[in-house]
This record gives structure tokens, sequence and C-alpha cells, in this order.
């Protein structure tokens, strides 16, 4: 993997607010960079020469008596504190596939500086801290605790004609020379909906150029609906023609997107979080304080809340959408509200505890923290997205102190257990929960020596890259390790885990000598895959069949120097990558401080499509 991006934007404190009672300090775990999407994910993107944002660091947690059992330990990554015992990690055997040791455990991390313990009342009896405050009328509104002020504010709506084509890179990629697959043509894969093309060539369609920016920029958030390409700019999103890149919309935002999820209604609306402001060199941050949604096919921001502590506006750190509900949380707690109106449904009852994060789609699952900082309970919840009652709860393992949600249906979490991933990876240990009971399936062991799946469960729940799920078995890739040609030839796989048993199903999709595999997200019952290409060629689009593991190609970029240098400036750690009807579309989610040398001519966004 290469080297993790820059930091984002420290938030000023909080106070007050959804969760802890105002006579108590909020818990102020450190901020994150925003993003989420789609394999959708929201990978980070490369540094600027120097960091402009930095993570506090969580206060160490004391050791177990246990001593550690599970694979070697590297210097901590991803900013957390100081490594802890894994207690699972001798309750099953792994298959390694002869990964090296991942070079994350070689850097310093994300530097979080130090963050002082905040304490928390001891957990009432029931799950969760309580339960939930429901209904409208005092539903973000605790008593003397904090004050809502709901705005709502029109879309503006703009259109141009034009979109940016660099014919120079319109060339034409190779039908041949598929790797580690097979190469059929002209049909539709069995078991989903993306077909084959009888030209798997792709061509550039367009190119959007990175915004002139002074800074580094969060430009989190793109989205595929059957009418547009959508994709987050210097303070705007816009939408733009999936064929010929031709600016269809223009949504105006007064700061830049700093939290966007990957969901989207059936009728193409979905939800980010931004900045009330620009940044500026004296105030490089003014928080995530605006929570909008959008309408993708239209164009049309169709409200914008705030909620304010007093007389300063809280910072949201995640936001998603599940049904025609938006959630938001955020250390200060959580709120609901309705997609179509932006009418508060309910939020999460004020007590000790508090709704770090939610992950959307199908179903809405909250991560529930409670207990002291230093010595946090988890609950995993799955809630009705429109009354936000719970419906199950799963309390996680003493000790464990943040839980990313991977998949809402089937419910699966992922963990950095005693902080013994040791690549900066966030994922040591999957859970997979049953959505009604609140039962512990099973429980995956995946050591980050081994597997390259990302989350960043910190802050931004719902931020999990390079994985998928589907029928009921997870998907992730192994670590790059030498393939059998030359020896700078390096490759990986992707593997199969039984959500029910825990164990791998033996199903292995192999990426072939120089490409490394990435899974993205499911079509049906197939699993839609990314190669990242050798040097001498393009990457590629992999359909993997369900059932029998079978790679079907359904697209190959061109190996031009040219259009393979601007592909390679969007790798799986770092991009958004986006696949749908034979079109490619892979994003920065970083707009870069320009430079003479390297800067210049970089792409925010690129597409690709075949003839067919």
């Amino acid at each position: 993997m290469t080297q993790p991006p820059p930091p984002p934007p420290n938030q000023p404190p909080q106070q007050g607010g959804f969760g802890p009672p105002q006579d108590q300090p909020p818990q102020q775990p450190p901020q994150t960079p925003p993003g989420t999407p789609p394999g959708y994910g929201y990978p980070q993107a490369p540094p600027p020469q120097q960091p402009v944002y930095g993570y506090p660091q969580a206060p160490q947690q004391p050791q177990t008596p246990q001593p550690p059992q599970g694979p070697p330990q590297a210097p901590p990554g991803y900013g957390y504190p100081g490594q802890q015992p894994n207690p699972y990690a001798q309750q099953q055997p792994q298959q390694p596939y002869g990964q090296q040791p991942n070079p994350y455990g070689q850097q310093p991390g994300y530097g979080y500086p130090g963050q002082p313990t905040m304490p928390l009342h001891p957990q009432p009896g029931q799950p969760g801290g309580g339960g939930r405050k429901f209904g409208a009328p005092a539903v973000i509104i605790t008593a003397a605790v904090v004050a809502i002020a709901l705005i709502v504010g029109g879309g503006i709506w703009y259109s141009s004609s034009s979109g940016k084509k660099d014919d120079d890179k319109k060339d034409t990629a190779s039908s041949s020379g598929t790797t580690g697959g097979t190469n059929d043509k002209g049909g539709t894969t069995s078991g989903g909906k993306e077909k084959v093309p009888a030209d798997t060539a792709s061509k550039v369609l367009f190119e959007v150029p990175m915004p002139k920016v002074s800074d580094t920029m969060v430009t989190s958030g793109s989205w595929l609906t059957d009418k547009v390409y959508a994709k987050s700019g210097s303070a705007e999103v816009v939408g733009y023609n999936r064929d010929t890149g031709a600016k269809q919309w223009t949504i105006k935002l007064p700061g830049p997107v700093c939290q966007a999820t990957k969901h989207t209604t059936t009728d193409g609306r979905t939800a980010i979080l931004y900045e009330p402001a620009m940044p500026t060199k004296d105030k490089p941050s003014h928080g995530c304080s605006q929570i909008a949604a959008i309408d993708l096919n239209t164009g049309t921001k169709l409200w914008t809340k705030t909620a304010n502590s007093g007389d300063q506006p809280i910072s949201f750190e995640n936001v998603t959408v599940s049904a025609n509900t938006v959630a938001v949380g955020s250390t200060d707690g959580g709120a609901a509200f309705d997609i179509s109106t932006g009418k508060v449904l309910w939020s999460p009852k004020a007590t000790d505890c508090y709704d770090a994060g939610y992950g959307g789609g199908t179903k809405l699952v909250a991560v529930r923290r409670c207990g002291t900082y230093d010595s946090p309970t988890l609950h995993i919840q799955t809630i009705d997205p429109v009354s936000g009652k719970v419906i199950s709860d799963y309390k996680m393992a003493q000790g464990i102190e943040y839980a990313s949600i991977v998949s809402t249906d089937p419910l699966v979490v992922a963990a950095d257990v005693g902080d013994s991933a040791g690549d900066g990876s966030g994922i040591s240990d999957f859970f997979s929960i049953d959505n009604k009971t609140g039962a512990l399936r099973s429980h995956i062991l995946a050591p980050g020596k081994q597997y390259a799946a990302r989350c960043d469960g910190i802050t931004r729940v719902e931020y999990c890259t390079e994985l998928a799920v589907g029928n009921d078995r997870l998907y992730v890739p192994t670590e790059e390790h030498d393939g059998s040609g030359d020896s700078y030839s390096q490759t990986n796989e992707i593997v199969a885990f039984d959500l029910g048993t825990g164990k791998q199903t033996g199903q292995r999709a192999d990426a072939g000598d120089g490409y490394t595999i990435t899974p993205l997200r499911m079509d049906g019952s197939n699993l839609i895959a990314y190669k990242s290409p050798p040097y001498d060629k393009g990457g590629q689009i992999v359909s993997i069949d369900g059932t029998s593991f079978k790679e079907t190609k359904l697209l190959e970029n061109p190996s031009t120097e040219s259009v393979r240098g601007a592909e390679t400036t969007f790798l799986p750690d770092y991009a958004e990558i986006l696949y749908g009807d034979g079109h490619l579309y892979m994003s920065a989610v970083y707009a870069d401080k320009p430079s003479s040398s390297s800067t210049d001519d970089k792409d925010l966004a690129i597409a690709f499509g075949t003839g067919s």
C-alpha cells in the first residue's frame, strides 16, 4: 500500500450537545477526514508536502493481564493508542498467502496528538444507555443541554453545456491481455445486471480538472445515478453527463464538503456535511456543521440544517442515508431527518452514552458508545430509521474502543481489537451479527499483515473500503506478495469468508502477475472488482461469479503512458471508484494546492467507457 493521506482539520471543541449532560465535558475523539463513499467508500488522498491537519490521539488503555496471542505487534498506525493484546487471536487459524509485512507498520501513522480523558457516568440499566427519545416535538432539544437551530435553505441551480475532454488521451485499450480471468464477450454476467460488452477495450470519456485551491481541500463524495455522475469539488457538487462530462447542474456551497455518504434513495437523493465558510489561514476549519440533502437527478439542494450547542454550532463527524432518513452522528450525539422535508424524526436520548455514528443502506445501524473515555463499551444497535426504536443490540467486548459498520444487511462490523492490526488499516477482526436478535453469528480474524481492507471507525463509522459483503459472505483482498513473474512482480487475491461460520469458503480470485485486485461492490450475486495495473497495462474491471468465482472481464483501460499515468493517480486506497453500465469513474477525495511540478495537470476525476 502507499503512504497514508494527510489528516483532516482539527475541529474546535464543542460544548454540550445531544449526548453527554452539560455538566460533563463532551467526549471528543479525534477528528478525521471526511469522506465515504461507495466500493464506493471514501479512501483518502495522498498528502501535500506538509500535513495541514492533525488527529488527536486517544489515551492508552491499560494492558490486560492476558499476554498477546495474535500476530506480532507492529508500531501503531492510524493514530491508535498503544497496542493491546487481541483476546480473539487464538480462536481461529488463518490461511495466509505469503504476504509481505505491510509498510504501514514502519510509518509514524496519522499522528494523533494526546487527548485528555473525559469521564462519563456508568451506564444505566438497559443496553445502550436507556434507549432513545422518540417523536418530533422534542427529539433534538434535551432540557438545558442543547438548543437547535433548524435552517432551511434553498439550493442554487446552474447548468453548463461544456465538459472538459482531453482528446490526446482518448486512446483505446487492446481487447486482449486479461490476466487471471476469462474474456467472455457480448452477454450478461450470470447472477448480475452488468453486461459484458462485445469489446471490453475502453477509452477516456472525459476528465474533470483539479480545482485551483490555496491549500489542501476535502472533495469527498461521488455518486452514479441513471442520469448523472456527480462529484464534489471546491465548495460545490457538480452533476456531469455520464458519457461526455458536460455539466448538467452545479450546487454551490459556502464551504467545502467534508463528509458524504455513499448511500442514496431509490429516487437519487443523498446527504452531505459541509463547512459554513471557506477555510482561511487564520481559521483552517469552520467545523462540519451544515447538514444538507441533495437531489442528484435534478441538482437541487433540498434543505440545510444545523444544530447548536449554546451559541456554537455542533460539528458532525459522519452522515448516512437509510430508507428516507438522513442520520448524523458525533461525539455530541446524533439526530435523524426526513430526507424529503428535513423534518426532525428523532434523536437519541441524552445520557451517559451517545451515538458515535451510523451505518446506512438497507438498514440503519448505530455505534453507541457508553462508559468512560478510556474504558468504553460499544453497542451495535439496529434501529428503525423512521422512529429510532432499537430493534436489536449487540454489546462488544470491553476494551474495543472503536468499531466500523462494514455492512448493515447482513450486519458486519470491523474493529482493531487491542490495536493488533499494526498496519494502519483499522481492522484486525470482523463480527457477523444477527440484525433481528443482536446475537453474534461468527467472529473472523483478519490480521493486518494478511488482509488489505481498511476502515476508520474513530469518527467515520461508515468509512470502510476495499471489501464487499454479499451472498452471506465477506470478500476481502489479501496483501500484495511476490508473483510468479519477474523479481518485481507483485500480486494478490480476493478470498471469501462465510458469515455464518466465520470460516473461509475456499473461494479465491487471483489478480494475476503485476495486478492487484480490490473488491468494489456486489452486482446481484456477483462481485465487481477493480484490478490495478502493472507498469505496461491499463486497469481492469472484472465480475466474479459468486458461486464458481470465475472472473469475467468487463472493461480494460488503455495502456498508453499518458492514460495509465492518469489512472494510477487514483489508487484504491485513496480514491473513489464507481463502475456501472460499462462506465468507470475514478476521483480524488482531496484537491491539492498547485505546485509547479506535481499537481498542475492532475485530474479531480476521470471517466472511462467501453464502446458497447
